[in-house]
């Protein structure tokens, strides 16, 4: 087994691409904000088992909800779509736009700040695994 393969160090290389990805659409709702009709995106964090890989698929399993009156209701389902589950607590601007600048700036802090987390942790088990070897 090669050291990358390893289960801990790939759920944090997931982990980390999850993080450059999540930058990436956050950048692209801040520079939308002015953009009429504009509905601000984020990315569902994934989620991983005991063993270090990721659970249901990589990126999590998308509930089925019921989109209009006319569609047959899955069973556990949640009554309505709500994009933010009501997290949000913001509304939509006259032009449409949905954007909050505060609102996308605590999140690109909050992403840097993980991603910092993460890749200071992945270097860390990379150097342990060397001393381990005796390469370190």
């Amino acid at each position: 087994m090669a050291i990358n393969d390893m289960p801990i160090l790939s759920a944090l290389r997931t982990k980390m691409q999850w993080h450059q990805e999540r930058q990436r659409v956050l950048s692209e709702n801040i520079a939308n904000s002015d953009t009429p009709n504009f509905q601000p995106r984020d990315l569902v964090e994934p989620k991983f088992d005991k063993t270090g890989s990721a659970a249901g698929g990589g990126f999590g399993t998308l509930a089925m909800t019921q989109t209009s009156a006319t569609h047959m209701t899955a069973s556990g389902a949640p009554d309505k779509f709500d994009n933010d589950h009501g997290k949000s607590g913001f509304e939509t601007r006259p032009a449409g736009n949905a954007v909050n600048l505060e609102d996308q700036m605590m999140k690109v802090s909050d992403n840097q700040m993980d991603y910092a987390a993460v890749t200071a942790l992945y270097g860390k088990s990379l150097h342990l695994l060397k001393t381990a070897i005796g390469k370190g």
